[in-house]
Formats: C-alpha cells, sequence, structure tokens
C-alpha cells in the first residue's frame, strides 16, 4: 500500500459514525480520558453537521472504501480574531507512518488560508508523541497557555502555526 492508495475527500453524511467510531477507537488504543476529550464531545457523532458551517470544513481518509482517519478545522471557539483550529484529527494504524498525516494537515490548511484564516491553532495530549512530532514537522509550534476555550480540559500541549 502507497500513499496514493489512500484518498482524501469532504466528510458526507453517511461517514458519521465510521468517523466517529475512528476518533474513539483512537482515544481508547492512546488511553486518553474519555473526559475532557473529544470522545465526549456531541460533534464526535455529527461530524458532517457540525461542520457545515461557514469558515469550515472536514475531510475523511479512505482506503479501499474504508475510514480510517480524519481531520478538519474551523473558528476557534471562543476567540476573536482569524485563527482556526485543526480538530479532530485521527488515524487507525493502517494509515499512519506513510505520510498521511502531513498531507492532511496541508490539505486542511490551505482550504483555511482559502477561507482567510491567518494562523491555525490546536490542543493534544502529551502523551500523543507522534501527533506532537507530526504537528512540529509541519510547522506547529509550541505556546505557553491556550487560546480561546474548546472545553477541552484534558489537552494540555497547545501549538500554533501561520498560514
Amino acid at each position: 500500500m502507497t500513499p496514493s492508495d489512500f484518498i482524501i475527500r469532504e466528510i458526507k453524511l453517511q461517514d458519521n459514525t465510521e468517523m466517529a467510531n475512528v476518533i474513539r477507537e483512537v482515544l481508547i488504543e492512546l488511553g486518553a480520558p474519555k473526559v475532557g476529550t473529544a470522545y465526549e464531545d456531541k460533534a464526535t457523532d455529527a461530524m458532517y453537521e457540525n461542520y457545515q458551517k461557514d469558515k469550515a470544513g472536514y475531510f475523511v481518509v479512505e482506503y479501499q472504501g474504508i475510514i480510517v482517519g480524519g481531520a478538519g478545522f474551523a473558528q476557534l471557539d471562543n476567540f476573536e480574531g482569524n485563527i482556526c483550529e485543526l480538530q479532530k484529527m485521527y488515524f487507525l494504524p493502517i494509515a499512519r507512518g506513510k505520510g498521511i498525516g502531513s498531507k492532511l494537515i496541508n490539505f486542511c490548511m490551505n482550504k483555511a488560508k482559502k477561507q482567510g484564516f491567518k494562523q491555525c491553532y490546536l490542543e493534544t495530549l502529551p502523551y500523543m508523541k507522534a501527533a506532537t512530532t507530526l504537528y512540529r514537522k509541519n510547522g506547529f509550534i509550541d505556546l505557553e497557555e491556550p487560546l480561546g476555550n474548546t472545553g477541552h480540559y484534558s489537552c494540555n500541549v497547545w501549538m500554533l502555526k501561520d498560514l
């Protein structure tokens, strides 16, 4: 399997259950808390609907007709300014280590920039080492404190990238 075997496309309504399962499966695999993370977000079960708004988008990664990952962006909650948030970026093991993460980050950042965002913020957990390495490799820098208020109080790694 090569990176070209993976398709990045906009989320569809019928993808909701499959994408929610991916998110929760990865969080359980990594031992993340269920409280204060995407695990309990209402949006996790309605990803398609949640991104049907101005200046937002969510994209899934498909392999042989199965959703194996995804990521999206939207205006950073409770923050005034042109900063979006990279949201709900998760991959099943089959999609990891193949350059798909960087490809999806760049895809999302290009879409966000076209929507007028100047910077992108994200939050993650400190033990998600592969994720933080990927974000740094793609130009995100560490912040000392969070921006906005996403409600993800268990996430205590904050990063920002200029678009």
